[in-house]
C-alpha cells in the first residue's frame, strides 16, 4: 500500500509543478515588457547577428529548423533563446551569455532543475534548468543571484548559459522537467 501511495503522491506533486509552471509562463507572458533599461545588461550580439538590420522594435524571430510546438530554442552562434509556446503566441527571446562548453546541435529535454546552487564557476546562481551534458559537464540555463553577465573564464570548462534574473523567472516558470529545448547552431 506505501508503493502505490506514494506513486500516486509523486504522480500528483509532479502535474501540480507543470501547472504551476505552465501558470508562471502564461503569466510572464501577458505581463507587459520592461524598459529598455534591462536590455543594457544583455550582452551584446554575435558578430554573426548585425544590429543595423534587426530592428530592436520587432521580436527576433525563431531560428528556421528549430523544431514545432512548444520547446526551449538555444541559438549558440545568436547567443540568443526564444520560449516558444502555444501556436499564435508571441515567443518570449532574449540575449545570453553562452558557457565554455557547448551542447551539440538537436533535441534534447529537461533532466533536472535547482532553485538556487552555487555554479562551477563558484558563483551562487538561480533557476538552473539543465538539459545537456558535453566534455563531462552538465550544460542548462541559469540566472547569476548578482543579476551580472560576464563573459566565462576560456580556461575553465562551464557549462552554465547565464541570462538575466528577469529572464531566469521566464525560463524557470517555462521550462520544467521534460520540457523540449532545441540547440541550433
Amino acid at each position: 500500500m506505501a508503493r502505490s501511495s506514494s506513486g500516486i503522491v509523486a504522480g500528483l506533486t509532479a502535474a501540480a509543478l507543470a501547472a504551476v509552471g505552465f501558470l508562471g509562463y502564461q503569466a510572464s507572458a501577458s505581463a507587459p515588457e520592461r524598459p529598455p533599461k534591462a536590455a543594457a545588461q544583455d550582452p551584446a550580439p554575435a558578430p554573426s547577428q548585425s544590429s543595423a538590420k534587426q530592428d530592436p522594435a520587432k521580436p527576433v524571430p525563431v531560428p528556421e529548423g528549430s523544431g514545432t510546438g512548444t520547446r526551449v530554442v538555444y541559438s549558440i552562434g545568436q547567443k540568443r533563446v526564444w520560449l516558444v509556446g502555444a501556436a499564435g503566441q508571441e515567443p518570449k527571446s532574449f540575449s545570453v551569455m553562452p558557457s565554455t562548453v557547448h551542447p551539440k546541435p538537436g533535441s534534447y529535454l529537461v533532466g533536472s532543475r535547482s532553485g538556487s546552487v552555487t555554479g562551477s564557476d563558484g558563483v551562487p546562481i538561480e533557476h538552473v534548468v539543465r538539459f545537456a551534458s558535453a566534455e563531462g559537464v552538465a550544460v542548462g540555463f541559469s540566472a547569476r543571484v548578482d543579476g551580472a553577465t560576464p563573459e566565462p573564464d576560456p580556461n575553465k570548462k562551464t557549462g552554465g548559459i547565464r541570462m538575466a534574473r528577469a529572464d531566469g523567472d521566464a525560463m524557470w516558470a517555462f521550462a520544467t522537467i521534460s520540457s523540449k529545448v532545441v540547440v541550433v547552431p
